[in-house]
């Protein structure tokens, strides 16, 4: 499986990942934050994704500790349909300062969710999941 990447800035190119690794993506300019602002951070690449899989783009797990930021969607969702440039919606908790090419966050291939009909019922069968209550798994 191929993943076609244009890079639209002078960053370091995306390494290969293993089965089951994620790829790093980086930050395609330096970036000035104060506490308390938004900021989309340019990630300096464009893609066209395998037909049948998008990529979810999470922070790495260092971005927070190291920059003070938050990704505001918590996830981002990029489909083989977009092709242009990919973007890191942040939130600055502390005043900070991200220099180019920097690795903030990572992406990963997804399969495309299926195409599913939504069957509307009165019960539901019976687990042992659920009897404690919403937030409840691994409580006695």
């Amino acid at each position: 499986m191929n993943i076609k990447v244009k890079y639209l800035a002078d960053i370091d190119t995306i390494n290969s990942a293993h089965k089951g690794e994620w790829y790093d993506l980086r930050s395609a300019e330096d970036i000035v934050m104060k506490a308390g602002e938004f900021k989309l951070i340019p990630l300096g690449i464009a893609t066209q994704l395998p037909d049948g899989y998008e990529a979810h783009v999470v922070p790495r797990s260092s971005t927070f500790k190291n920059y003070h930021i938050i990704q505001t969607n918590h996830m981002g969702v990029i489909d083989n349909a977009y092709r242009g440039q990919w973007m890191f919606p942040a939130y600055a908790i502390k005043d900070t300062v991200i220099p180019k090419n920097e690795r903030i966050c990572q992406f990963r291939l997804v399969k495309t969710q299926p195409e599913a009909n939504i069957e509307i019922v009165d019960k539901l069968s019976a687990t042992e999941r659920g009897a404690g209550g919403f937030g409840s798994s691994g409580r006695v």
